[in-house]
């Protein structure tokens, strides 16, 4: 997207970093994410009017870690002016170490809230009052200001909490602030970078998603040409704007598979076809293998097994698919398109390097390449949000754009223990009804994520004078802004006790219900 304007900025490790690019991309101005290990030519060459530094977790003088190449700090705009530098954190201390300043650990660490108890009429912190609350989460701090700099904010703990070069600083265009502006606890952090964007940085912000929309169209449409595309339709955001944009910009030139693999949530099968085929008139082959799933998984456990099964499964189906669409075309597709997000890209290029595989993922992204097709991702730029604007702006169906993710394994790894067709629909019931309650008491768009979850293990209960032992069922609602961390959603007592009572009195078979209190970390979201 160079076309656009553009900041970069430069991961150093932080666990907040997308925030940043986020928030700068709220400012309407185009924004995207690299590893500190970039070289200042790599980073010249996609002619960035901003450059931003982000925390780390590591200190400027520990053996290794990583440092700010000074040729980064001499860069210049398209228009040919010096390009402005913001280091957040460790970013700034970074940029005080290359630069001269002295950074050490402090006598404590700061964690946590803390105003701002001074700041200068700095362009940085036009429209920010005196006292407001930014959040801390450092163990060094700088001791030393580099030459021709000053400090223009301070907090009680961080007599340096932000700095910027004089005017005649011979180091060009400089900040720097202690804190981290891109965490919502920073109470106008996102105002700060907005001022850096566009006060200093002087960008007009044309990024939105009408201008995604139409420059999208058109790449799409030059790429395929004449040829043909195949989606794999899940139901879920991604794939379902995704399938929205391809088919405006080629038509029938795209064909969607929807495959129901006997775990989709309740009526997902039938509203997924009413939605796309009806609706927007895409040509879309809705699979019925649910039978074929669920005999492979019958007794399995494990829930890595299942998501090998699963996962075979479906490219089995998924290739068969293409071969009847071959054969209705008379060539193959030479594409297959994915819903592939920005954060997917920016963790397979992250300076921490890979993650830990704390459980493997079943997506189309999972098809092997020996089926031979080119990709089309339209969305490997995008956040979530930004695709929800975008489906909302192609007119895809609110009760799409708001759900929340749901696993590619769906209700296999929700089933703790073997799974059966009776347990399945078990759970699908009881998933219903907490998602019919979580809307009908307003709380639905207030968490990020929530589902049921079938436990292992039965229960006593009185039912009507008589003895009953059913399974037990598990409530599970988180909120977060991106799925790398959550926390247990604080619902009201009311609306938990509603779900209870319905889940025991509609769903024959589940005689008791819980609620999960856990964050990730250190559970994660899922259970399985």
């Amino acid at each position: 997207m160079t076309h656009h304007e553009t900041v970069v900025v430069l991961d150093f490790g932080s666990q907040t970093t997308q925030l940043i690019a986020r928030r700068v991309r709220e400012a309407g101005v185009y924004c995207e994410i690299h590893p500190c290990t970039v070289s200042a030519d790599e980073v010249a060459a996609m002619r960035p009017s901003g450059l931003i530094l982000s925390g780390g977790p590591l200190s400027v003088y520990d053996e290794g870690s990583p440092q700010v190449d000074p040729a980064l700090l001499s860069l210049e705009t398209p228009g040919g002016g010096a390009v402005p530098v913001l280091g957040i954190c460790y970013g700034l201390q970074a940029l005080a170490h290359a630069l001269g300043g002295g950074v050490e650990a402090s006598d404590h660490r700061e964690f946590g809230r803390a105003p701002i108890v001074a700041h200068e009429e700095d362009a940085l912190f036009r429209g920010v009052p005196e006292g407001s609350v930014v959040w801390m989460s450092h163990g060094d701090h700088l001791t030393r200001l580099p030459a021709g700099f000053r400090s223009i904010a301070a907090t009680d703990n961080a007599p340096i909490a932000a700095v910027a070069a004089e005017a005649d600083s011979e180091h060009g265009p400089i900040w720097g602030v202690q804190f981290h502006p891109e965490v919502v606890h920073s109470e106008h952090g996102a105002a700060m970078l907005g001022n850096f964007v566009t006060e200093i940085c002087g960008l007009k912000g044309d990024w939105t998603m009408g201008s995604f929309i139409d420059e999208k169209t058109a790449e799409i449409r030059e790429t395929v040409g004449d040829d043909h595309v195949v989606l794999g339709l899940s139901g879920g955001v991604d794939s379902s704007v995704a399938a929205a944009l391809l088919h405006r910009a080629i038509g029938d030139q795209l064909t969607c598979v929807f495959v129901d693999n006997g775990l989709l949530r309740s009526g997902e099968f039938e509203q997924v076809q009413t939605t796309f085929r009806d609706g927007f008139d895409i040509d879309l082959r809705a699979v019925d293998a649910s039978d074929l799933f669920l005999d492979r998984l019958a007794g399995v456990e494990d829930p890595e097994e299942k998501r090998r099964i699963i996962g075979r499964t479906f490219i089995e189906v998924f290739e068969a698919e293409t071969e009847a669409i071959t054969e209705r075309l008379g060539h193959k597709p030479r594409f297959l398109a994915q819903g592939t997000l920005y954060p997917d890209v920016i963790e397979s290029v992250s300076f921490k390097g890979p993650s830990a595989t704390i459980k493997t993922h079943h997506n189309v992204g999972g098809l092997p390449e020996k089926l031979g097709f080119d990709l089309i991702e339209p969305f490997r730029e995008l956040f979530k949000d930004e695709v929800r604007d975008v489906g909302r702006a192609l007119g895809v169906p609110d009760a799409i754009i708001r759900r929340h993710p749901f696993p590619g394994p769906g209700l296999a790894v929700r089933v703790l223990g073997p799974v059966t067709r009776e347990a399945c629909e078990l759970l699908r019931q009881a998933d219903r009804i907490w998602l019919e309650e979580l809307e009908r008491s307003g709380t639905y768009d207030d968490v990020w994520q929530a589902f049921a979850v079938l436990l292992p293990v039965q229960s006593v209960g009185v039912m009507g004078d008589f003895r009953t032992y059913e399974q037990a069922a598990c409530l599970r609602a988180v909120t977060s802004t991106d799925g790398m961390t959550a926390d247990w959603a604080r619902l009201p007592y009311e609306v938990l006790g509603r779900a209870s009572n319905r889940i025991i009195n509609e769903v024959r078979g589940i005689n008791r219900v819980a609620y999960d209190v856990s964050s990730k970390p250190p559970a994660t979201i899922e259970w399985e």
